[in-house]
């Protein structure tokens, strides 16, 4: 087994905190942009919802095969997997961005305790959603650079928040898209 490689750890950990600064940052900010307010001649992305959806599915079942194959010595595997996850996760941001700068919010209709439920489900969707980006780097920084010690360690707290987030993702959409206009 290799032993890490620190001054590359070192690189990575300042990307680590620029990305998990910036990736929040730059959603809010693009969140509260509509180009077709601003003057944009765009049409509504309005076929996005049901695919990013899908890739939030896509990537908790990605996180789980992952889980097997690395408790069944399936390392290689282990690795695709969990970077087809991140890489998921990357085409769901890019297209949950381009979905809201494209198309009006959709207000959640329900009424009474399923309202609460949604709202509970969302809320800690979104901010696990934050957390779980330096959380999802720095595993993926500690594998990268052969730290598999301490890469383990994180990857208990990082797998099941990364799995929240994927499948609370998926609730979210099932609840809210029979108000989508």
């Amino acid at each position: 087994m290799e032993k890490p490689d620190l001054k590359l750890k070192q690189k990575y950990n300042r990307w680590i905190v620029v990305l998990s600064i910036a990736i929040p940052l730059v959603v809010a900010i693009l969140f509260g942009v509509n180009l077709r307010e601003l003057g944009f001649d765009v049409k509504p992305l309005t076929f996005l919802p049901p695919i990013y959806a899908t890739l939030n599915g896509f990537t908790a079942l990605l996180l789980l095969t992952a889980f097997w194959a690395i408790k069944n010595k399936k390392i290689v595997l282990h690795e695709n997997l969990m970077t087809t996850a991140i890489g998921c996760s990357v085409a769901f941001l890019v297209m949950y961005v381009a979905y809201h700068m494209t198309s009006d919010s959709t207000k959640f209709g329900g009424d009474g305790a399923i309202k609460y439920i949604y709202y509970f489900i969302l809320i800690t969707h979104i901010l696990l959603s934050i957390v779980i980006i330096p959380f999802v780097l720095i595993t993926y920084v500690r594998a990268i650079t052969n730290d598999f010690e301490k890469h383990k360690k994180i990857a208990k707290f990082t797998f099941p928040l990364w799995l929240y987030v994927a499948v609370t993702g998926v609730l979210v959409y099932i609840m809210i898209s029979p108000y989508y206009v």
